[in-house]
């Protein structure tokens, strides 16, 4: 039996227009090698403008080629252009709108802005952005095409890297030495994917297309091709855990050093890429998260300018001009109705972009949500699961090897202790080269921590461990009044627990210091800072 109301409901819905959102797809932020400035944006402008005209599906008017201000519509392929100039700065910008060629009522908008001010070089920026009732926008993005016209035409860098349209390729010996200072670079501001390739290939990866790669994330990451030989020395420069070889892909985003998180920088491992489809797979991933670290990392008003905010300063200008040269009312009129109806325009696009980032964050929360119940759920099982080991007489842990050099200290500690323990920067970083002598002791320190201090914190019974001694001569303690307060994963912590040498020795080789918490959400030690003793009011 059939609802009338439902019905007549349903085909009242089909007729109401969807609600459309517009998703920021990616940003592009670089500046311009050219002793002449003003002659690099000149000539980065006219690419732009070459795209534009073969996408507008006409003819640009004289003002565009002139690259000054234009409107020109043209059935949705809409393409608007400002130029504004005042006291030695001058900022030229287009918007260009574009309908998806497959899918219905997804028009494509792109900005792009060419700004010289005094004494700088020549900067250049892009966003991408995509409007659709779509629901979930699931595209594989792709820098526009202009782009790499510009990056030809023009020495592009975004921090002091160049941008290339082809992929660095490291394949010599000496080659690896420049890889590594790449990688390291505390100024690189793009993440940069390194593609081993396995045994046996050559020169091109046999489950991903990496020239097709780097022309889509040009300008909003680095792409490297790396041979075995360069892979190896990866290795050996930042441990197994920090490098990547043998067909894998791993992105190392800015920031990245020889103590760096290696959890903080993504493997995709070589099964997992020659899996069926794990070649698309590993691409997509790939172009999904340039394209959101792009957005993440260009500010815009400072890297990457809208061009409604140009637009709304040169409409600004025109009236406040018209104003002073005493122009009639009729055209101060028409002047300052064209801002407000701008300025309207301007705030429904900036309301569905604050939708859209709202949406954005809600979903990357619950995402974060889903992965700490999950983390703490695992947790708590293997924390069973040993309980039920040690029951039985069994020792999970018996039989670990110790590290037997500083440098393998952090790999040792993510192979063995994940999950229980982890160090923070400043860690790792402390266990680089200390003067600390005795690296097995300080493992065997922290193997008790992952164990049978996680063990009794996690049970509710810190006290008991105040004043224990782990080993002949190294003690276990409150840190009382040196205590100190760290960040460590976007949260806020107080090291009040150390592991510390006896004697009250200050020699550096021999005085040994591991500050520490218990964290309760992630049930694991968190250690702070080690081998060296911290200088503090006390001491």
């Amino acid at each position: 039996m059939t609802n009338p109301m439902h019905n007549t409901l349903a085909r009242l819905a089909q007729r109401m227009p969807r609600v459309v959102r517009e998703h920021e797809v990616l940003r592009v932020a670089s500046w311009m090698m050219n002793d002449n400035p003003a002659e690099a944006a000149e000539k980065a402008i006219g690419e732009v403008l070459k795209w534009a005209q073969r996408r507008c599906g006409g003819q640009l008017p004289p003002e565009a080629r002139h690259h000054r201000t234009f409107d020109y519509f043209s059935g949705g392929r809409n393409s608007n252009g400002v130029r504004l100039t005042k006291e030695g700065s001058d900022i030229w910008a287009i918007r260009a709108d574009d309908p998806d060629k497959f899918v219905p009522e997804r028009v494509w908008t792109t900005e792009v802005a060419v700004r010289v001010l005094p004494d700088q070089p020549a900067r250049f920026s892009a966003r991408l952005l995509c409007s659709t009732p779509e629901e979930d926008l699931s595209i594989e993005p792709h820098t526009p095409g202009f782009v790499q016209q510009v990056v030809g035409a023009c020495k592009l860098f975004r921090g002091t890297v160049p941008l290339s349209i082809d992929p660095m390729c490291m394949v010599m010996d000496e080659d690896a030495d420049e890889l590594i200072d790449h990688l390291i670079a505390p100024n690189r501001e793009l993440p940069t994917f390194v593609v081993t390739l396995p045994l046996g290939a050559q020169s091109s990866h046999p489950h991903l297309n990496v020239s097709t790669l780097s022309r889509a994330m040009l300008g909003i990451a680095h792409v490297a091709v790396v041979s075995a030989g360069v892979a190896w020395r990866l290795t050996d420069r930042f441990g197994k855990f920090r490098s990547v070889f043998g067909g894998a892909v791993r992105v190392y985003m800015p920031g990245f050093d020889e103590a760096a998180d290696p959890y903080a920088h993504r493997l995709v491992l070589a099964n997992q890429i020659s899996a069926p489809g794990g070649g698309e797979r590993c691409s997509r991933w790939m172009r999904q998260l340039a394209a959101k670290e792009s957005i993440r990392r260009a500010r815009l008003g400072r890297d990457v300018l809208t061009f409604s905010a140009i637009r709304a300063a040169s409409l600004q200008m025109r009236q406040v001009a018209l104003e002073s040269e005493g122009a009639s009312d009729a055209e101060q009129l028409a002047a300052a109705k064209r801002r407000l109806t701008t300025l309207e325009e301007d705030t429904k696009r900036q309301q569905a972009e604050q939708e859209y980032y709202v949406e954005e964050y809600e979903k990357e929360r619950q995402r974060a949500d889903y992965a700490e119940r999950q983390a703490q759920a695992s947790s708590y099982r293997i924390q069973e699961l040993t309980r039920l080991l040690k029951a039985k007489g069994d020792d999970p842990d018996q039989g670990i090897p110790l590290p037997e050099s500083w440098q393998e200290l952090p790999d040792w500690c993510d192979e063995y202790l994940s999950g229980r323990l982890v160090l923070t920067p400043p860690a790792r970083r402390g266990a680089k080269s200390p003067e600390f002598s005795d690296v097995a002791m300080l493992a065997r320190c922290l193997l008790w921590l992952a164990s049978d201090c996680r063990d009794q914190r996690a049970s509710g019974g810190g006290g008991s461990i105040n004043n224990r001694s782990i080993m002949d001569g190294i003690q276990n303690a409150s840190c009382g009044s040196d205590a100190y307060d760290f960040d460590w994963n976007g949260r806020r912590f107080s090291a009040d627990w150390h592991i510390k040498s006896g004697g009250n020795t200050r020699d550096p080789s021999r005085c040994l210091r591991i500050y520490y918490c218990f964290d309760e959400q992630t049930q694991q030690i968190i250690v702070s800072d080690l081998p060296a003793h911290r200088r503090s009011a006390a001491s």
